[in-house]
């Protein structure tokens, strides 16, 4: 009998060695809840309270700059099966478990992510360089540690165009802030929630169409 029981223990810890790493933990503050869930079983702890530590100070601020009507619960999974670097969908953040173990500085990728949490632009009238450039400016603009990650706008090249999207958009969408009409991006951004966007609405902002933007931004670098 004892040695029955020993061997049922034996593939009791063997299965349970190989199943799937799924810790949750749910963290809740400033009116706002994150579930943190992960299947990678050597997830570095300080990294973990990192990622949830600049969820609760940028997306809050997120909110009330850009939709005070976001979701309030939000998601986030470290999965090992994917491949990519992170993506947002339907109020949860998935990021990629070998990214952030190789990058674990980069830890800003999750302000770009919960921007687009906030954008929920849904069926969107605009183009996808739009919304990737608003969220890299977001990152520009309230990342907590571009600096540790030696993440910066890049320096204009030939070959950039306002619709390069991320880090080269965003840099075009700094200087319109900076030197053209502040509050621009946050009126492109609100026009995308409610599906009002148009091209002619930055004439409307700026009195410039995006080419005539573009071409003063090429002049003054």
């Amino acid at each position: 009998m004892r040695k029955y029981k020993l061997l049922s223990f034996a593939v009791a810890v063997c299965l349970f060695s190989t199943m799937p790493v799924n810790a949750q933990k749910v963290i809740k503050k400033k009116g706002y809840s994150l579930t943190f869930e992960s299947n990678h079983a050597s997830l570095d702890p300080a990294l973990k309270e990192r990622m949830i530590n600049t969820f609760f100070v940028v997306y809050p601020k997120l909110a009330k700059e850009y939709n005070k009507n976001t979701l309030k619960d939000v998601k986030f999974f470290v999965d090992t099966t994917y491949k990519g670097v992170a993506f947002a969908h339907d109020g949860k953040v998935t990021f990629s478990s070998s990214w952030m173990d190789k990058h674990p500085e980069d830890i800003d990728v999750v302000t770009h992510e919960v921007m687009h949490i906030v954008q929920n632009y849904g069926n969107s009238v605009g183009p996808g360089w739009l919304t990737e450039g608003i969220a890299d400016y977001v990152r520009y603009k309230y990342g907590v540690d571009n600096a540790g990650a030696k993440w910066m706008l890049p320096a204009l090249k030939p070959d950039h165009h306002y619709k390069s999207s991320y880090r080269i958009t965003a840099r075009f969408f700094d200087w319109i802030e900076n030197n053209v009409k502040s509050g621009t991006i946050k009126a492109i951004d609100q026009s995308l929630r409610d599906h009002s966007y148009t091209p002619e609405i930055w004439k409307q902002l700026t009195k410039d169409d995006l080419d005539g933007l573009w071409a003063a931004y090429l002049t003054q670098q």
